[in-house]
């Protein structure tokens, strides 16, 4: 409304101020560069929050040339509730001034122009009126309380998002909204009396006072936005500064944007182990054990842990295979411990990813509690996570530090290690099956060696003496050829088993030794010999496959045990031994020179022979992860000890 009769006074700030100026009627005159309009509204809706201090609220309105109001924030409305605004209003309905539209063009004209005034129904409370011209040609003005209200005190940290400060050419302070003042006076070379005439880069910190000082030079004489970020120590906090320049000055957005550099770093953090990882696995030609000890040397940099191991257990125990640990650790590659004694243990018997941020933790679920670590190892945090080869578990891949967790491992944190875990599961799985061809091809390349060696002497056998019978008739060259193919038959039945027992024995099952003794004993040509069983153990075995393995056993105990001259034939003994079983004869035995060629395939001592039979029970014996030797019996003939039946098996 015009004409309330409130004091008015209008003068154009002139561009360049003498020290002189810069006094306490500056703060009365100041020199205000706004930044563009989405920057006054984003500056407006967020003053808005801040309506429930007692004291006037620093005012902000944006006009267009013609004085009507487009922008304000809640302090105009808290300042004068009769004259909420609406976007249209125009200001001479609002302020309480002689005469608005002189404000407005002295701003147009000029720059910058100020007044002294009111609100129409609010004259009471006296501001110093502050309009700007916009780059757009719009107005800004902004209003103080001509008594200025103290500085909040409260935690600046809640709206440094919304902190606005102004600056004149000379990068002297000239306006600062309350984030502002609360946000700058957390610095100890300012405090609120000191703010306004005062230089920006001298009330701000070292850590951002000459970055400051760079970037409005920059924006001054580029005469474009500029923007950095820095951190603010008062605060332990990461800023935003963000300048925009105009003729009159610079205007200064600053914004708390810590939680978004946390989550930035976090982020780049993620990316450079995921870098490292997917280099790491796409590297084709390096070493398996180079490859594990870069995934350990990862996995405890990410996880900020001094321990890293992968491990293989076997039966109860505990190998480490591969170690990330401090020089002077007491854990090294190939210690070998209790699998009880480890944390991996509950990774082994769930076969899932175990996480322990503390150990010791009272909250840690009891069936979570593991047992004391080895002597020397300390653990205070671990997470472990099972690995496998071709579908059976190999071991662990593990990470732990004597210290627990500040902070619980995170789900990311996991993820990654059960990433490493499936990798390193994939590289076991890959070696696993490429041995597996390898023994395969060594096999075939056997077989072609038996087809093209073995099978074709006794058919050049049978050739010859069909074509000699033919001629002479005569009954030694049909039982010859008769011979030949009895020889050819055992070689095709041998290698139909060799074959099969070049795979490994999936299905397991307890059986009775003794009864699958009995059953194989009745599948060989024993002739006079007999059989004598003592043993009374059960083995987890295939049990067809059991049978095969003695079944060739007591073959070669008649075939090759039988003394020539002796009058008794040979007696075959199956008794239990330590970790598993033996058989026995009282023949010939061994001697000690073939005992490591013994189970060759092809090797025989018999004319007669295969030399399949023990090739076949060593096959067997490694299906089921057994272990055969060869050693002198009680009664001086062969004795071949089977270990390892009692060890538990993996489905």
């Amino acid at each position: 409304m015009r004409g309330h009769g409130a004091r008015f006074r209008l003068r154009a700030v002139k561009r360049t101020l003498t020290s002189h100026n810069r006094s306490t009627r500056l703060r009365v005159s100041a020199v205000l560069s706004p930044p563009p309009s989405y920057v006054i509204t984003r500056i407006m809706n967020s003053d808005r929050a801040h309506t429930t201090t007692s004291d006037p609220q620093p005012v902000s309105l944006v006009c267009d040339r013609d004085g009507t109001i487009r922008n304000w924030n809640a302090a105009v409305a808290a300042a004068a509730p009769g004259d909420h605004p609406t976007d249209g209003t125009h200001l001479a309905d609002v302020l309480s001034i002689d005469d608005p539209q002189s404000l407005i063009e002295a701003a147009q004209t000029h720059g910058t122009a100020t007044a002294e005034g009111g609100f129409a129904h609010a004259p009471t409370t006296q501001y110093d009126f502050h309009a700007s011209r916009l780059v757009d040609g719009r107005i800004t003005i902004h209003g103080t309380a001509t008594t200025p209200p103290d500085i909040r005190q409260a935690s600046w940290v809640d709206r440094v998002t919304d902190a606005f400060v102004a600056v004149d050419n000379d990068a002297r302070i000239t306006y600062v909204n309350a984030e502002a003042e609360s946000l700058l006076s957390a610095a100890e070379s300012a405090t609120p009396d000191t703010l306004l005439g005062c230089p920006l880069w001298e009330v701000l910190p070292a850590s951002v006072g000459p970055r400051f000082r760079d970037a409005y030079r920059t924006a001054v004489d580029s005469q474009d936005a500029v923007s950095f970020t820095g951190h603010y120590d008062p605060a332990d906090a990461v800023i935003e500064a963000r300048l925009f320049p105009s003729s009159s000055g610079v205007s200064v957005y600053l914004q708390d944007i810590t939680e978004r550099h946390t989550h930035l770093e976090t982020i780049e953090k993620r990316e450079r182990v995921l870098r490292r990882l997917y280099e790491e696995t796409a590297e084709t030609n390096r070493q398996p054990a180079a490859r594990a000890d870069t995934m350990l040397a990862i996995g405890c940099d990410f996880l900020g842990v001094a321990y890293g191991t992968l491990s293989e257990v076997s039966d109860d125990t505990y190998e480490f295979k591969h170690v990330r640990a401090p020089p002077h650790a007491d854990v090294s590659e190939g210690t070998v411990v209790p699998l009880s004694e480890t944390c991996c243990e509950r990774v082994v018997t769930t076969e899932q990813t175990v996480v322990f941020s503390d150990v010791e933790d009272a909250t840690t679920p009891p069936e979570f509690v593991v047992p004391g670590p080895p002597e020397g190892v300390s653990v205070g945090s671990y997470i472990g996570a099972p690995l496998f080869a071709d579908g059976d578990l190999y071991g662990t891949l593990c990470f732990y530090d004597p210290d627990p967790q500040p902070e619980p491992f995170s789900d990311w944190a996991v993820t990654i290690v059960d990433l490493m875990a499936q990798w390193l599961t994939a590289e076991l799985t890959d070696r696993h099956i490429r041995t597996q061809l390898e023994e395969r091809n060594e096999r075939l390349e056997d077989f072609a060696s038996i087809v093209s060696h073995d099978i074709r002497n006794p058919l050049n056998v049978a050739s010859g003496s069909l074509e000699l019978a033919a001629d002479s008739g005569a009954p030694e060259h049909f039982d010859r050829c008769r011979r030949a193919i009895e020889r050819m038959n055992a070689l095709v039945d041998d290698l139909l088993v060799l074959a099969r027992t070049g795979c490994s024995a999936a299905e397991r099952e307890p059986v009775d030794l003794a009864a699958v003794a009995d059953d194989a004993w009745s599948t060989v040509d024993t002739d006079a010999a007999t059989l004598t069983v003592t043993a009374t153990t059960r083995v987890s075995a295939d049990r067809s496959r059991l049978q095969e393995l003695l079944a060739n056993l007591f073959r070669n105990a008649v075939e090759h045990g039988s003394q020539p001259a002796a009058d008794e034939p040979v007696t075959v003994t199956v008794g239990d031994a330590p970790g598993g079983f033996y058989v026995a004869d009282d023949g010939r035995g061994i001697p000690e020179s073939d005992r490591d060629t013994v189970f060759d395939h092809g090797f025989t001592t018999s004319a007669d022979g295969t030399g399949f039979g023990l090739s076949i029970v060593r096959d067997v014996a490694d299906a089921h992860d057994w272990t055969v030797s060869v050693t002198t019996s009680d009664d001086g003939g062969a004795r071949l000890t089977i270990t390892g039946t009692d060890a538990p098996t993996h489905e």
